[in-house]
């Protein structure tokens, strides 16, 4: 039971910020850059790279590419966000 309990925590953390659901939903196309990311949206760079740290914090995405890296960095969804995309768009919190 507490894995359900995480996941709901989870889901409460990404649908209390608009651009928290806006990165797991961009990221569950398919990989993206925090430029990339910024351009589909009509988020600023600051409001998507501080989701993408929050998000990161919870193990909902990962960077995919070396840490050392400062351009291009490429951020994608883990297992758990994974779960987490698929809980919003089954709950319809989207």
């Amino acid at each position: 039971m507490q894995f359900m309990t995480d996941d709901w925590n989870l889901i409460g953390f990404v649908i209390a910020s608009r651009y928290r659901k806006l990165v797991i939903q961009e990221l569950s196309d398919h990989p993206s850059t925090p430029s990339q990311i910024t351009e589909r949206t009509d988020a600023t760079m600051a409001s998507i790279s501080h989701a993408l740290s929050q998000l990161r914090e919870k193990d909902c995405i990962e960077l995919l590419v070396d840490e050392d890296r400062r351009k291009g960095r490429v951020y994608g969804l883990t297992d758990t966000g994974e779960r987490v995309w698929k809980d919003l768009r089954e709950q319809e919190y989207l």
